[in-house]
Parts: structure tokens; C-alpha cells; sequence
């Protein structure tokens, strides 16, 4: 039936003061029409609020921030007006081995002494599997290694991005007094220049200090 408020036009002339405007009819909503009998549970609006679970197809690559359109399942549009879409935005729970930097993921991996001054090949988990990464003789704590194509392919992309591998080399705990001993037995063997050539660090941390104070 034609809303008795507006007379069928969807807008009511408002008188505020000197000036009058017109305005969205409060009764219909703009539509000119009335509802004679509305529904009891949506009061004539032709909607009504209810939950539902749905399930949400996560692509691969996706990562945190990164939204999920579902179609149709967003607010419910006026009569013969389609749905709006619900977006979902999706939180990337925190990994216990790799960090995520765009399409390259992070780890530590931890290196004993000898490894690290000897050179060794260390066996290091991927998403496709277990690899293994060269660790040359003389590599230092924080040296990052790169394995090509072992990252993750963001969505709206072919390209792979790399694993970068951090170095921490571990310093032993627990010596027994034997252990001890050998590592003092070592110390000893390096002279001063030795010392410098071997430590290449040290010797640069040293000589900034004395260029300081000088």
C-alpha cells in the first residue's frame, strides 16, 4: 500500500525555521510503499539477522593481512538488490622455525665451534623437505645462507621466493674439566698474530677502540 507519511513520493518536506528541506520518508525508507500486515519477525524490512558458520578456502601463499572474498555473503540487500561480499582477513599464526619477509622465510641455524671453524654440511628443514646447506670453514656467528626456490610462492604469483639461513654458532656449556683443558691447550698454541689472523673480528673490534683513543 502508498505510505500514508509521504503520499508515495519517499520523501517528506521538513519545515526548519525559515528553511525547508526534504528528507528520506522515516516511514518507508524511500520506497513509497507500505507494508499493511509486516512480518512479525523482520517488521516488514524483508531481512532478519542470523549466524551461520561458513568454511573459508585458504590459497597457498597467503599471507598475514591478506583478505578472503566470499561472495554473496555479506549484508543482505534491499529487495531485488544482490548480497554485498564478506571479506575475511586473514592472521598468520607465528611458526616455530621460519619468519615470513614477503615471498623469502628466515631461520636460525645453530652451528657448534668446530662445525663452524672446520666447514660442515648441516641437514636444515624446508616446507618441501629436509636439505642440506654448506657451511664453510671459518664461517661466523650471523652469516646468512640462501637455498634458491625454497620460500613461498605469494598468491597472484609464480615466483618463489628464497630460504635465508642465519648461522648461530653455539658456544659449548657443561665442559668436562678434560674439555676444558683442550680448549686451554688451544688457546695457548695461537700466538699474537695468530691470534689476529684467526679472529678477524676481534682484531677489528680492538683496533677500533684503539683508534678511540687515540
Amino acid at each position: 500500500m502508498t505510505c500514508q507519511m509521504c503520499h508515495g513520493q519517499g520523501q517528506v518536506r521538513m519545515q526548519q525555521g525559515f528553511f525547508a528541506v526534504q528528507q528520506t520518508c522515516p516511514q518507508c525508507g524511500g520506497s513509497g510503499k507500505q507494508i499493511k500486515n509486516p512480518c512479525p519477525d523482520c517488521h516488514g524490512n524483508g531481512v532478519k539477522d542470523k549466524s551461520r558458520t561458513l568454511e573459508v578456502s585458504i590459497p597457498a601463499g597467503v599471507d598475514d593481512g591478506d583478505r578472503v572474498r566470499l561472495a554473496g555473503e555479506g549484508e543482505a540487500g534491499a529487495a531485488g538488490v544482490q548480497n554485498g561480499d564478506l571479506y575475511v582477513e586473514v592472521r598468520v599464526k607465528p611458526h616455530n622455525v621460519f619468519t615470513r619477509q614477503g615471498a623469502d622465510l628466515y631461520m636460525d641455524v645453530p652451528v657448534s665451534i668446530t662445525d663452524a671453524a672446520l666447514g660442515k654440511e648441516v641437514e636444515i628443514p624446508t616446507l618441501d623437505g629436509k636439505v642440506k646447506i654448506k657451511v664453510a670453514e671459518g664461517t661466523q656467528s650471523g652469516k646468512l645462507l640462501r637455498v634458491r626456490g625454497k620460500g613461498v610462492t605469494p598468491v597472484r604469483t609464480t615466483m618463489k621466493g628464497d630460504l635465508i639461513c642465519r648461522v648461530v654458532i653455539e658456544t659449548p656449556v657443561n665442559l668436562t674439566r678434560e674439555q676444558k683443558d683442550l680448549l686451554r691447550q688451544f688457546q695457548d698454541t695461537l700466538d699474537d698474530d695468530s691470534k689476529h689472523q684467526q679472529s678477524p673480528h676481534k682484531k677489528s673490534f680492538f683496533k677500533k677502540i684503539g683508534d678511540l683513543f687515540d
